[in-house]
Order: structure tokens, then sequence, then C-alpha cells
């Protein structure tokens, strides 16, 4: 059954998004250690509380950036809160998008789009405001959980990356999600 009907994770909702046995099943550095490179700029889109935004700024370095990007104010604030007075505070840009606009300027070498890309009603327009943000030779890393993303709805979301410039290829295994690894065609 796919839910795609635009709903994000409310903020009360945001413990469960970021506690020890997800910790166990979604290993943030076992995840992100293949596309995140120290001194690059990587962006976590729908950020939540910072499950993968904390872990994305210790592999960047402290020459390296990361945007978290969320919807709502109140899992800025959970990150904001997580991070003061460490130095991932200086790594770390809060960023708040609209409903319809992700709003960032700054290209970025790997974007993580994790249990994230369901929520958005208007995919179209979503990739190609995606393809202006990637860099040339930058990764997209999408993880969908097979329990509210049909196979065929992952597809379809695939051709509509593929129609704004992407290379889709497969991703990594994270059993039992759906994954792709985007590409900018230049």
């Amino acid at each position: 059954m796919d839910k795609d009907t635009g709903r994000v994770c409310p903020v009360e909702l945001a413990g469960s998004l970021d506690n020890r046995l997800r910790r166990f099943f979604q290993n943030p550095y076992k995840i992100l250690r293949p596309y995140v490179r120290v001194g690059r700029t990587a962006l976590d889109l729908g950020c939540g509380p910072g499950f993968f935004t904390i872990p994305m700024a210790q592999l960047v370095g402290e020459s390296g950036r990361v945007i978290a990007v969320d919807l709502q104010q109140g899992m800025l604030d959970r990150v904001r809160r997580k991070i003061a007075g460490t130095d991932l505070e200086k790594r770390i840009i809060l960023h708040r998008c609209d409903a319809d606009r992700i709003g960032v300027s700054e290209q970025v070498d790997f974007a993580l789009l994790f249990y994230m890309i369901h929520e958005i009603p208007e995919k179209n327009k979503f990739f190609n405001e995606m393809a202006h943000i990637i860099k040339g030779n930058g990764q997209v890393l999408i993880v969908e959980p097979l329990f509210h993303v049909s196979r065929a709805s992952f597809k379809r979301t695939l051709g509509k990356a593929e129609a704004a410039g992407f290379i889709v290829l497969p991703g990594p295994r994270l059993f039992p999600d759906r994954t792709a690894i985007l590409r900018m065609d230049h």
C-alpha cells in the first residue's frame, strides 16, 4: 500500500526516529560511510531530530559542512539543542524548507533522502530542484520503507528522478528497505 499523502512525521513522534533500537538496525555510520567524505558538503533532507545529521557532521570533519533541512521548525530545534556548545555547531547549517521548495542555493556533494520521498506530493518539481543542488559528481541516496512504498511506486519515483536528469543506480542493501543511488547525467 502506498501512502504518498504529503503527510510528515510530527515533531511529537521525533523520539521514535532517534533511538538505540533504530541505531542497531539502521547504523548511520555504516549507511553513510561509503558516501560522505571529509571536507565535503552533505545535505540531510528531512533531517528530523538529527539521527543522520550528527553522524554526517562527524564524517565530513572540521573542513566539511552538513545542511540539515526540515519542514518543521520543531525538528530543527531538536537538532540545534543536540549540537549546542559542541564543535558540530560550526559544521551543521540548519535550514527550514517550504512544503513546495527546498530553498538551498549551495551545491552539495551528497544528499540523503531517508524515508521522506513518499511524503513529497510534487516529486517532479522536487527532483528538478534537487538536480540544481547536487554537484555534477555528487550522489543522492534514496531509502524508502518497504511497508509504505510499493515496488511500483518506487519505480515511478525513480522515473521522475530520471526525467530530471539523474542516472539511477542500485542502492545498498538495507533490509527491508528500497534503495537507489542517483547521480547527475553530465
